[in-house]
Order: structure tokens, then C-alpha cells, then sequence
């Protein structure tokens, strides 16, 4: 009941309790099948990119991973935030097109898992543990502010992003991405569990969450998510995007054989249209 959790704690205690999620369980895309490398070996993160980069493939790349949705060529030189590293791939990249990149993460493993990254890369950031709803950085700090499925799973999700319209210096652009309430993937949660959880007395909002990694999690529509950052930004924009499940919403093992079908452009099309992400671009 995780709803009812949350309404009864806190934003400090349930802002631990997600501390403590994210600690223990990583996004390292291996929960079906498990990496067989040393974790945070060469090797692991190697394995752990592949599945990354692969997943997000109908929206976010051609030739460079995260090409068409990260603004490489215009943060070189920049002073770069990222809130919540994960296992550091967004990181790495950041860094590769010369940013000047700060990271930070409220998972102490996401931490030592980028620090691990970029040790092993030969590169340099600043990673550091810290909660977004409290930057701990000067007003105006960064030229751009980079985030992937994270802000969502705060307990106060609009903090952060006042937080961000904070510390951009005039000019600054954010792009965040978060969970859309009407995604294929919400949908299909309604359809599995809301039919039968609304007579348990279930919100659904609990139902979605029971659904959905973390400890808490936020599903936002496109008004809704232009509402939250037109409060602080003078220029927002929302796209939605999908993955393979979001195409084709088949067993994982009837998918692949769908989707060659379909062909690349049509699966983007129809995936991108219905997908489980809003991604949001705002301008300071």
C-alpha cells in the first residue's frame, strides 16, 4: 500500500526509504538474466551498456548512443549537473563530449558505481551522494541539467524541479525524463491489476506503483508535467517516447519476431506515440 506509506511518513523518511531502494537494487538491466561478469568489472558495464543502449534504441540513437536526445555538441565546455547517475553510462558520455560534469545520486551504490566507471575509463567527474530536493549547489551554476527516469520517484517531485530552475543559470536548459501516465505500460497495469485491486479499496496510484521500480513513483500525463515545469520555465516542451513493449505488447519471446516484421520506423512510430517516457525539454 504504498500510497497509504507514503501519505503517512515524512518527506525525509520516505525520501530514506528510497534511499534504501535505490541502494539495494541497481539499474543494471539484469533482472531476468544475470550478468556473468565481475560486478563493476570492464566486462559488467560493457554488458550493462549493451541492454541500455539497445532498450532505448527506437528514440534515443543512431550512430552515437543517446545522440538524438542529449545535446552533445552544445555542451562541450559546459558546466553539466546530472541527477541520479545510476551505473554511469549518461555520465561517461557527458564527460566524452567535454562537459564539465557533476553527478550525483541518492544511491550510495550508484555512486561507487560511476566513481568505479570513470576510474576505469580514464575519466573525470565529480560524483558526488546527494538528494535533488536539496541542490547543494550556488544559484546559477550549470548551463544544462541532464536526468533519466529519476525525479519521479522523489517524494516531492516538484522540489526538484524548482531545484533545477535554480541552479541553471539564465539561458540553461534542462531535459528529464519520467513516467507517463498514458503510456502503454500504465495502461496495462490499469487493465491487470486496477480491475481487480479497485475492490480492495486500491488506489491507482497504488496500483501503478506496485508495478513500477522504487519505493515510490510518480506517473505524470503531458498536461500535467507542462503544468509542473511552466511554473518555473519560461519555455517547456513534452515528447513522449517508447521502447519494444511499448510497440508491441507481446511476450518477450513473441516480440522480436513482431517487431522485424514491423520494420524499424514503423516500431519507433507506433512506440513512440503510446511509450511509457515523457521526456521534457525547459528552458530557463
Amino acid at each position: 500500500m504504498m500510497q497509504k506509506r507514503q501519505q503517512e511518513q515524512p518527506s525525509s523518511d520516505v525520501q530514506a526509504s528510497n534511499q534504501q531502494w535505490w541502494t539495494v537494487n541497481t539499474m543494471s538491466y539484469d533482472w531476468k538474466d544475470k550478468i556473468g561478469a565481475e560486478r563493476f568489472s570492464e566486462q559488467w558495464f560493457d554488458e550493462v551498456d549493451r541492454r541500455f543502449i539497445f532498450a532505448h534504441r527506437l528514440f534515443a540513437h543512431n550512430e552515437r548512443p543517446f545522440g538524438r536526445i542529449i545535446p552533445f555538441d552544445a555542451i562541450s565546455g559546459r558546466r553539466v549537473l546530472e541527477i541520479g547517475c545510476g551505473m554511469g553510462l549518461h555520465t561517461e558520455h557527458l564527460v566524452r563530449a567535454g562537459a564539465d560534469v557533476t553527478t550525483i545520486d541518492i544511491s550510495q551504490t550508484s555512486v561507487d558505481a560511476t566513481g568505479r566507471r570513470m576510474e576505469i575509463k580514464g575519466l573525470k567527474a565529480d560524483v558526488r551522494r546527494m538528494d535533488a530536493e536539496v541542490l547543494e549547489f550556488p544559484d546559477a551554476t550549470f548551463d544544462f541539467v541532464w536526468s533519466w527516469g529519476v525525479i519521479h520517484h522523489s517524494s516531492m517531485t516538484g522540489r526538484i524541479v524548482r531545484e533545477i530552475h535554480r541552479v541553471l543559470k539564465p539561458g540553461g536548459e534542462s531535459r528529464v525524463m519520467v513516467y507517463n501516465l498514458e503510456g502503454m505500460p500504465a495502461y496495462i497495469i490499469m487493465v491487470r491489476r486496477y480491475l481487480l485491486d479497485f475492490w480492495r479499496g486500491r488506489s491507482l496510484d497504488e496500483c501503478l506503483w506496485a508495478d513500477t521500480d522504487g519505493f515510490t513513483a510518480r506517473y505524470y500525463s503531458k498536461d500535467q508535467l507542462q503544468d509542473l515545469f511552466n511554473i518555473f520555465f519560461a519555455k517547456v516542451g513534452v515528447q513522449s517516447f517508447g521502447q519494444d513493449a511499448d510497440a508491441v505488447p507481446l511476450p518477450r519471446q513473441l516480440r522480436p519476431i513482431v517487431l522485424r516484421l514491423m520494420g524499424a520506423e514503423r516500431a519507433s512510430r507506433i512506440g513512440n506515440k503510446r511509450g511509457g517516457f515523457l521526456f521534457v525539454t525547459a528552458s530557463k
